[in-house]
C-alpha cells in the first residue's frame, strides 16, 4: 500500500480541533515516539498552536453546535493549563541548570572570602 492509498479521515471540525490540539501537545513535549522519552518543549510553537485554536474560537463564535463549542473550549482550557504547568517546570529546570553552573564559582568565592577573613 503506497502512501497515497492511505485513507484520510474526513475533514471535520472535530478533526481540525484534534489536529491542532495534538500539535500543541507534541510541542509541549507530552509525547514520545518509539520508546524515546519526550523531547524538551518548544514553548513558542506550542503557544502558536494554542493561539490558533483561540482564534478559531473567536471567529466561529455563535456558529458552532453545543458539542463543537464544548470540544474546542475544553481543548483550549486543557492546553492552556498544561502550557502553564510545563512553562513553570521548564523555568525551574533552566534555573537549576544555571544555579548548578554558578555554584562551584560561588563556593570558591565564598572560600576565598573566608580565607581572607581568617588571615586578618
Amino acid at each position: 500500500m503506497s502512501e497515497s492509498d492511505f485513507p484520510l479521515p474526513p475533514p471535520t471540525f472535530e478533526f481540525l480541533v484534534f489536529s491542532l490540539k495534538t500539535q500543541a501537545e507534541m510541542q509541549l513535549g507530552l509525547y514520545g515516539f518509539g520508546g524515546d522519552r519526550p523531547e524538551s518543549p518548544n514553548l513558542s510553537a506550542a503557544s502558536h498552536a494554542i493561539d490558533l485554536l483561540a482564534m478559531i474560537v473567536e471567529k466561529t463564535r455563535g456558529n458552532l453546535s453545543i458539542e463543537e463549542q464544548r470540544l474546542i473550549e475544553n481543548s483550549l482550557t486543557e492546553l492552556r493549563f498544561r502550557f502553564v504547568q510545563i512553562s513553570e517546570e521548564h523555568a525551574k529546570k533552566e534555573s537549576a541548570k544555571t544555579d548548578g553552573a554558578k555554584s562551584p564559582a560561588a563556593d570558591a568565592e565564598t572560600k576565598t572570602g573566608e580565607d581572607s577573613a581568617a588571615a586578618s
